[in-house]
């Protein structure tokens, strides 16, 4: 049958691609739906990772196409693709995207996270005209002048150092008054001399001209006071929102939208499975994306043999 496979792969981060190198391995037909045609997801946006096991310093980039090499020497069909939606066919599922339908046996759902966002006043308006979710992508622009980083995890914290290499003056806000990053993050961080600490504060405007952010309007947690911060552009780390909208109703989901998934990826619908940071998981790093994506395809191959 045209478009049909025995697994497919929906997502082109480390989960996915992991996924991907473990089904090739394994001999099973299989295809890779990616929507952007891009892969990496949120590793792209990751200016140094120094915690993958044998490549420490090497940029998200850089390690985004090592996997790719070796998803590319594999010879993994891949197709560019939104999925809409999954229809339960019994020991078949159909995958339906914008563009084709495609029938497999298995699916491993590996579509990631998005970017948080605040949801205050301005922050749409001047998104691109100095908001931003993504310091390596952006921060050259903004070099030599003052920003505010808003977070208090890992990503605010490497994105806030990141900055303060070339930036003037890098504000991190944070609405608690203690950091949940790791605490090498901290240390490095605490060493940067011009990064300043703004504590039980949340931003509740955005604000400038027509083409640039100018401030933010803070508010104390604790206080209830409210200050004005001169900035020219703003950072925002504050979590990450699961890509499961499409599989609302057909599988089980959390109350925070991610798939109900444990350590073997299988979900509530046999034969598919999730992987990476969109499974509920206590913690969410590359190297645990890609050990997802290897127990997915193990547990895939368990299903299928108990199909024959």
């Amino acid at each position: 049958m045209e478009n049909s496979y025995d697994m497919i792969v929906i997502g082109g981060g480390p989960a996915g691609m992991s996924a991907a190198i473990y089904a090739m391995r394994s001999g099973l037909s299989m295809l890779m739906l990616e929507k952007t045609g891009i892969y990496g997801g949120q590793v792209l946006n990751t200016y140094e990772v120094d915690n993958y096991p044998g490549l420490p310093g090497i940029s998200g980039f850089d390690l985004c196409m090592k996997m790719k090499e070796h998803v590319d020497k594999m010879g993994v069909l891949v197709q560019t693709g939104t999925v809409q939606k999954i229809i339960d066919q019994g020991n078949l599922k159909l995958v339906c995207t914008e563009k084709a339908n495609y029938v497999t046996k298995t699916v491993v759902i590996a579509s990631g996270a998005k970017h948080a966002k605040l949801g205050v006043t301005g922050e749409e308006e001047y998104a691109g005209m100095g908001v931003s979710y993504c310091a390596t992508c952006d921060g050259a622009f903004f070099k030599g002048l003052s920003v505010a980083v808003v977070g208090g995890g890992d990503v605010a914290v490497e994105d806030a150092i990141f900055l303060a290499r070339t930036c003037e003056k890098v504000y991190l806000i944070h609405r608690r008054d203690e950091l949940r990053a790791a605490r090498s993050l901290q240390e490095a961080l605490f060493a940067c001399d011009n990064v300043e600490l703004v504590w039980d504060s949340t931003v509740s405007e955005i604000g400038g001209d027509d083409d640039m952010v100018q401030y933010v309007r803070l508010k104390n947690v604790k206080s209830g006071d409210e200050t004005k911060l001169s900035v020219n552009g703003v950072f925002v780390a504050v979590g990450i929102i699961p890509e499961t909208e499409a599989y609302k109703g057909l599988i089980e989901l959390d109350e925070k939208g991610y798939i109900v998934a444990k350590e073997d990826c299988a979900t509530s619908m046999e034969g598919v499975f999730a992987a990476g940071d969109l499974r509920t998981k206590a913690l969410r790093q590359i190297v645990t994306a890609a050990a997802d994506g290897a127990n997915a395809v193990t547990s895939a191959e368990k299903y299928l043999a108990s199909l024959r």
